[in-house]
């Protein structure tokens, strides 16, 4: 897609500090860092959204993440790593294109768990959460 920044990346029109490229997928530094070493994963054909990936394609992503974890953490001498995808607009999901972010932790570093990005939590009760279980269930 033209006017897709992380295509232009794999397209190799736009410069990347990339630390892993393989025909499927493309891993590089992000340009505004939230930590050092913090390394975006991209499938190299454009995708917005997970669910727009191939079964083939989602598994090879998944398996450049598993084996780039440790490398970071490694490489910046961190103390932990947090993964993760922005998956639409209402998610932060800023670049249309499917993405995975390792971001190297470290004690004291300010960041908090997961569960912290969503503010106020929703009161559920058991029915509703049967509810949604059901339906996560039928994968409709």
């Amino acid at each position: 897609m033209v006017d897709c920044i992380f295509c232009r990346i794999v397209d190799g029109d736009l410069p990347s500090r990339t630390v892993y490229e393989d025909d499927s997928a493309l891993a590089f530094l992000d340009a505004n860092p939230l930590a050092p070493g913090h390394t975006l994963v991209v499938p190299k054909a454009h995708h917005e959204r997970l669910d727009d990936l191939p079964d083939d394609l989602a598994a090879d992503l998944l398996a450049v993440l598993y084996d780039l974890v440790p490398a970071v953490e490694r490489a910046v001498d961190a103390d932990a790593i947090t993964v993760g995808f922005n998956d639409g607009a209402a998610a932060g999901q800023e670049v249309p294109h499917v993405h995975g972010h390792v971001v190297p932790r470290f004690e004291g570093d300010g960041g908090g768990p997961i569960h912290a990005a969503m503010g106020r939590r929703p009161d559920l009760s058991e029915e509703k959460l049967d509810d949604i279980a059901a339906a996560i269930g039928e994968r409709g």
